[in-house]
């Protein structure tokens, strides 16, 4: 077996268009005030994220030359103590033959692929406005985005998003997962689109890549992934359990309306 190691920040499809403004017009805003304001949203929608469940599955296959695959469906819960965790619900057996799977493709799966820019973050950037864009008729504006330096063990993100002009937040991610290169090591592309969730927050729901991969070796290997953020749901706080019914900490002595469904 060839030991090639692939990042998880994979996809690709075709290469969009880097154009100026579609319509020839300024943004109303300047494009500093833009990341400014788009940047304070992403904070928001990051501390927000943190507080839903929801549940990720990948799956990333092998196909040119031909391969296996690897497959993974987590449920993002919170424990009795409120503590976020991943559970496991569906893990077969990790059949890949021509790559393998290292600690910086979970590290890009977890934050380079559903990317946030956050006021935190901007200056770790360069930023370059490109223009008006429409994204599925949503209007955009569009972003280049470069890391301004690689420091080690830690990921970033290069690319183009797209910003949507009314909520300021991110809709779409199209680029690759980046850092300090080690040894034969290979970085494909992704496209992450973003849907709105209770009508407030742009989250990150569906992650494709179709990309082939360089390896200093030589050897090339086109992948195929799929993630999936599916089933958002906002925390609403610790629940204890108590002979089949839930008991609201904030008010035991009441009883839901509806018994809990047991999955």
């Amino acid at each position: 077996m060839r030991t090639l190691v692939l990042s998880l920040a994979l996809g690709a499809v075709s290469l969009p268009m880097w154009a100026a403004d579609a319509a020839g017009a300024a943004p109303a805003m300047s494009p500093d005030e833009i990341i400014q304001k788009f940047a304070a949203k992403e904070a928001e929608f990051r501390d927000a994220r943190n507080n839903y469940t929801y549940r990720q599955s990948v799956k990333l296959e092998e196909l040119e030359p031909a391969g296996g695959m690897w497959e993974i469906v987590e449920d993002i819960i919170f424990s009795p103590d409120g503590k976020r965790m991943e559970k496991v619900v569906y893990a077969p057996v990790i059949s890949l033959r021509n790559i393998l799977l290292t600690p910086q493709d979970q590290q890009d799966l977890r934050d380079v692929q559903p990317f946030v820019l956050t006021t935190q973050d901007i200056d770790q950037y360069d930023i370059r406005y490109l223009g008006r864009e429409k994204v599925d008729e949503i209007g955009t504006y569009a972003f280049a985005v470069k890391p301004k330096k690689l420091l080690p063990n830690k990921r970033y993100f290069e690319g183009q998003i797209w910003v949507d002009d009314r909520d300021l937040q991110i809709v779409k991610t199209y680029g690759k997962g980046v850092g300090q290169r080690k040894g034969d090591d290979a970085y494909p592309k992704f496209e992450t689109y973003r849907e709105q969730i209770d009508g407030k927050y742009w989250f990150p729901t569906y992650t494709h890549a179709d990309d082939t991969l360089h390896f200093k070796s030589g050897e090339n290997q086109r992948v195929r992934m799929v993630v999936k953020y599916q089933d958002y749901k906002k925390y609403e706080g610790k629940s204890t359990i108590k002979y089949g019914d839930v008991v609201d900490d904030k008010n035991p002595g009441k009883k839901p309306d509806v018994p809990p469904a047991v999955k």
